[in-house]
């Protein structure tokens, strides 16, 4: 082993002693503070060590990528979280974001299990999903483990007797009382409100207003009941009935092993459908040339420190990953949204600028009038310099010394903003909003183009900002 790597290994086992022994991510970073690999562990010190041990052989015991990910390793930091789930979660949500070479599982679309309880619905419905309603109903989760999850609904069902089928019933409806309920009325694990055998307000107040405060409890009554059931079946040498007592409190107990909608955003389980929202776009912003490709571009900034421009691509109404891009503020000293657009704006579309990237076909802004004023100008600016760039090409008698793509420096491209709170769109040309109504497709779409480009530069920003973790990407 070569003198350096051995001080590579040595600094890195001394960083490892100082690890906690909590729940928590880790990091693998190579040259350059990239990072090579997020992982998750119930003790990180012990599970960091792991990789580093002399006498483990790597290539045998986990495999030659391992081995070749570790060789690369220059230093290891680590975020410490309050569960075991929030790892989990915290995990799959970075690694959707970084997207690590050597992480192949989480980075994909697939998302992590909701409990959905359709609360607009004359008579709620409780499902397990992972493409919740995007309005009118009750979230909770995202849940680590579908299958849990699946078992413990049978258990709860059996107790507050919701329904879980999706047949559409109306309170309205006289015809119900004719109707035949399921089976599953007949065992008692459902009410049968498609059957008129409940009124819609006592199914409301006692099914599913019971069943939300149990979620939102600490269940500790139907615990104790279930222990002390447990007990006495173990004492009357009823094994059998003892073990589906404790396989009932494990379900229960692993209702705490999920997130909350708010803090653990999944923003691919919310996603629109894209096709008529792409056509609504395109009508909007009247082009001749379909949308196809989407960026979006938002600004964090806490407190003047560390300013982070974020860029995320959608293609066909659906987020791109591996065409996201952050930035470091480099040129801004001060707290100044307009020029901080303005600068991931030149940075960015510099090389579309010379014909080496394509040109997408919308840039959405994050902000109001003033944050698309800046991105205009900054756009106007770039092409400003490079036609007398051209100019001073063509006066030299030499047109095939001209940069490449000047020729064609104008693109078909759209500019638009899109402020929070009343959604407002702004387009170049008007100082007044477009205002959509709030379920027209091509809203949505930006809406979610908009949100994800927040929560890419927010999420990363605020989570690692401390850590002095940012990629030097752009």
């Amino acid at each position: 082993m070569m003198a350096n790597d051995e001080d590579r290994l040595h600094a890195i086992r001394r960083r490892i002693r100082d690890l906690p022994t909590t729940p928590g991510l880790y990091f693998f970073k190579g040259h350059a503070e990239k990072v090579l690999y997020i992982g998750k562990a119930k003790n990180l010190r012990s599970r960091v060590a792991s990789y580093f041990q002399q006498a483990a052989d790597l290539a045998a015991s986990r495999g030659p990528k391992i081995a070749e990910m570790v060789a690369k390793v220059e230093a290891v930091d680590f975020i410490e979280t309050k569960s075991e789930v929030d790892a989990v979660l915290q995990e799959a949500r970075l690694i959707k974001d970084i997207r690590p070479p050597y992480n192949t599982d989480l980075v994909d679309d697939k998302t992590f299990p909701y409990l959905e309880i359709t609360t607009s619905d004359d008579f709620p419905g409780v499902y397990i999903t992972r493409k919740p309603r995007p309005k009118g109903s009750r979230l909770f989760g995202p849940f680590t483990g579908a299958r849990d999850l699946r078992q413990v609904i049978v258990v709860l069902q059996k107790i507050f007797r919701f329904r879980t089928c999706n047949l559409k019933i109306s309170d309205a409806d006289e015809k119900r009382r004719f109707f035949r309920p399921c089976i599953l009325f007949s065992i008692k694990q459902c009410t049968a409100p498609c059957a008129a055998r409940i009124e819609k307000s006592e199914y409301r107040k006692t099914v599913i207003g019971d069943l939300v405060k149990f979620l939102r409890s600490k269940r500790s009554t139907i615990l104790r009941q279930l222990r002390k059931q447990m007990a006495d079946a173990s004492a009357a040498l009823r094994y059998e009935k003892a073990a589906i007592c404790r396989d009932r409190i494990r379900l229960i107990e692993n209702l705490d092993r999920r997130g909350t909608p708010d803090e653990h955003v999944q923003p691919e389980a919310f996603a629109v459908d894209p096709a008529e929202a792409l056509l609504q776009l395109r009508e909007l912003l009247g082009r001749t040339n379909p949308v196809r490709i989407i960026e979006g571009i938002d600004i964090a900034c806490i407190g003047g420190a560390e300013a982070v421009g974020s860029l995320v691509k959608f293609i066909d109404g659906r987020p791109f990953k591996s065409g996201y891009r952050r930035f470091r503020i480099k040129t801004v000293k001060r707290i100044d949204d307009y020029a901080m657009i303005a600068e991931v704006v030149r940075r960015r579309y510099k090389y579309a600028l010379r014909g080496e990237e394509l040109w997408p076909d919308l840039v959405l802004i994050d902000g109001g009038l003033g944050h698309l004023h800046a991105a205009q100008a900054a756009f106007n600016d770039m092409i400003a310099d490079n036609l007398l760039t051209q100019k001073a090409a063509a006066s030299t008698d030499k047109p095939q010394n001209a940069p490449t793509g000047l020729r064609n420096a104008l693109p078909n491209l759209s500019i638009a903003s899109i402020a929070k709170k009343q959604e407002d769109i702004f387009l170049p040309g008007s100082s007044k909003p477009l205002k959509l109504p709030a379920n027209a497709p091509a809203r949505k779409l930006l809406q979610y183009v908009r949100d994800e480009a927040h929560r890419f530069a927010q999420h990363y920003h605020h989570i690692l900002r401390d850590k002095k973790m940012l990629s030097k990407k752009g």
